[in-house]
């Protein structure tokens, strides 16, 4: 009697195929980022509520001396507020409106949050964009013009610059531009910001320019110093130097092999000073009275209008948090090393 071997099936020892395996891996790499990404929030939510309900009874400090005189309208504040619930409950009520994309109702106009801060979250948006297209290419050109001429007068005289606005607070920066550009020296700029009630700051372009210089003075020197150093780390490697010897023309070294290496570095440091924008631009805002978030905010602490520094401090950090969620996807993404490290 002969015993029969069966054959191996074929299919049985062909391993998953590999571009499944990698979306996995990518979906899975996903799910934590996001799921860090929430649980950031919501501990900011706790920061952020708790904060706010430690500062001490808000009806007392909006009504201020008529606070005994109307007790009608303290009895509608506490009850708009749900004051005399637990904090517990608050926090979890407050939560789960703004869960729902219910922001409150403002204290001060009795106007829902949402329809209250739409027009300065445009703004606010806009004005960061702008910087941001504006920074980009002249702190890339000012690392580049650095780098080719390391160790020499120019580049220590761009590097001395850079680190004395590197430590300069951008609202200082921003006090320094009006006294230049709008009042002491030169006349040519408007101090503060011209927008009508129904009309957008960009409508007259010539108030944008200071707030727009503000913010890019105080994020290039960051970005530019990131990327010299990168340019410099590359520039010095092997393939590079073997680039020269082949008689590549030096600008072309610098843009088709330094730069491209210093693109990701670049974009972390940029990420990171755009995620910081959604908070310092608080404070240029309010030098030029640019109608912002940043404005707003302001405004909404010294009305002592609770509902709105909320939704306002919930909406910075949201910004914050999905800047750098983006930062890391694009740094990944073209960064070959970390596609495989990821996808195997």
């Amino acid at each position: 009697m002969t015993q029969t071997t069966a054959l191996p099936d074929p299919l049985a020892e062909v391993a998953p195929p590999k571009k499944a395996h990698g979306a996995n891996a990518w979906v899975m790499w996903f799910a934590r980022r996001i799921g860090l990404a929430v649980l950031t929030l919501w501990l900011v939510s706790i920061l952020v509520f708790f904060a706010t309900a430690a500062l001490g009874d808000p009806i007392r400090a909006i009504l201020g001396k008529d606070y005994n005189a109307q007790p009608d309208r303290v009895a509608q504040l506490r009850d708009q507020l749900n004051l005399d619930d637990p904090l517990l409950t608050r926090y979890f009520s407050w939560l789960g409106g703004l869960l729902q994309g219910d922001l409150g109702t403002s204290i001060a106009t009795l106007r829902p949050v949402k329809d209250l801060i739409s027009s300065n979250v445009v703004n606010s948006l806009v004005l960061v964009l702008v910087a941001a297209v504006v920074m980009i290419p002249v702190a890339f050109g000012i690392a580049m013009i650095s780098a080719n001429y390391r160790r020499r007068r120019p580049d220590t005289i761009i590097q001395t610059i850079l680190l004395a606005l590197a430590g300069l607070p951008e609202f200082v920066t921003a006090i320094l531009l009006v006294a230049m550009f709008s009042t002491v020296v030169f006349h040519w700029l408007p101090a503060v910001t011209l927008a009508g009630a129904a009309g957008h700051p960009w409508d007259q372009p010539k108030s944008m320019i200071l707030p727009v210089a503000a913010l890019t003075l105080a994020v290039a020197p960051y970005v530019s110093r990131i990327v010299r150093a990168t340019l410099l780390e590359v520039l010095d490697s092997d393939y590079v130097e073997l680039a020269r010897l082949k008689g590549i023309p030096e600008t072309v070294v610098m843009r088709k092999h330094a730069l491209l290496n210093a693109i990701v570095p670049g974009i972390q440091v940029i990420a990171l000073q755009l995620a910081w924008l959604a908070g310092g631009v608080v404070f240029v805002e309010f030098v030029f009275s640019y109608p912002g978030v940043g404005f707003q905010l302001v405004d909404a602490v010294r009305n002592h209008d609770v509902p709105v520094v909320q939704a306002l401090s919930m909406l910075i950090a949201a910004v914050y948090v999905v800047v750098n969620l983006v930062a890391d996807l694009l740094s990944i993404l073209l960064t070959p090393r970390a596609r495989t490290a990821i996808s195997s």
